[in-house]
């Protein structure tokens, strides 16, 4: 029916709207943001990286182990960085949350 590679072009616009929506939302942890972003990167490089291996090494990207390690590398340190940005936004509402609480017993402790 439709090729990988149409279908892997076609992905995009539903990735741009979910880029679009997560931005204007402003509720995104930047560095996650920037992962999601990031991911764009990867896709920048993957493409070109998949032409070379086609026209150089006349194999597909992914049997052109040190061109395809290279492009991955981007999809890892996009992965990491959304992973960072939702754990430190998790680390910063756990100790809000446990500073409402403190000080909820203190004002409490207080008042006896």
């Amino acid at each position: 029916m439709f090729s990988k590679d149409s279908l892997f072009a076609l992905s995009l616009f539903p990735y741009l709207g979910f880029l679009w929506f997560i931005t204007r939302s402003r509720q995104t942890p930047r560095l996650a943001l920037i992962g999601f972003y990031t991911l764009l990167v990867f896709v920048g490089v993957t493409i070109p990286a998949g032409i070379y291996a086609k026209v150089h090494y006349g194999e597909s990207l992914a049997n052109v182990d040190w061109l395809h390690g290279s492009a991955e590398s981007f999809l890892t340190l996009s992965n990491i960085l959304v992973v960072l940005g939702f754990r430190q936004a998790i680390i910063a509402r756990d100790r809000s949350q446990k500073s409402v609480t403190s000080d909820q017993l203190y004002e409490s402790r207080k008042a006896i």
